[in-house]
């Protein structure tokens, strides 16, 4: 049904310069997953987002390929956070965001909803997490919801520091395969909490 990201652009019906953010890194996690999946570790899947079709141009005689443009459409719902799936027998659902920022990850790139869900999460012993890109740097961290809850319960600011990422958050290592080795952190996280 073609790219997500692509279908929001086409609902707002307008070009903004953040046209693919986060296109590098949900790339990076998907490759990760389906590196996670084929070889039986973890089965974590990206969330569609549920939409509504109003207006599809179908095949045309000189068009026998058998492809269709979907040209128009809305969301039924806000999406809640971007993966879900199984690891070590355990529910994980995480939300991944991109920033050009150099000092702070803005609080306003998380919606209220997603925050909602994934306390809801969290509090019913599911593994939750932000996975942050700093593009300014090229890191990539793993922020546990319990650290992320902390921060935003308790402070007043509308984004968090780059150094709360490099105290409390554990940076992904990059790697050919899997991309981004977030499992491993997982993992360590998992364990400690035996």
């Amino acid at each position: 049904m073609g790219n997500v990201n692509q279908l929001r652009e086409l609902l707002n019906n307008k070009h903004t310069s953040n046209k693919n953010r986060g296109m590098n890194l949900e790339n990076d996690l998907n490759l990760s997953n389906e590196y996670y999946i084929n070889n039986n570790i973890a089965f974590i899947y990206k969330k569609p987002t549920p939409i509504k079709i109003i207006k599809v141009n179908y095949p045309t005689k000189t068009n026998r390929n058998g492809d269709f443009l979907i040209t128009k459409a809305t969301f039924l719902e806000p999406s809640t956070t971007d993966y879900n799936g199984l690891y070590l027998g355990k529910y994980i659902d995480y939300e991944a965001k991109e920033t050009n920022n150099k000092t702070s990850f803005p609080l306003d790139n998380i919606h209220k909803h997603q925050i909602n869900h994934l306390r809801n999460i969290h509090n019913n012993n599911g593994i939750a997490f932000l996975i942050v890109r700093f593009n300014f740097y090229n890191e990539t961290y793993l922020l546990f919801c319990n650290e992320f809850f902390k921060f935003i319960d308790n402070e007043k600011r509308k984004s968090i520091p780059y150094d709360f990422f490099k105290e409390k958050a554990h940076l992904i290592e990059e790697k050919y395969i899997p991309r981004l080795d977030y499992l491993k952190i997982v993992k360590v996280y998992l364990e400690e909490k035996e």
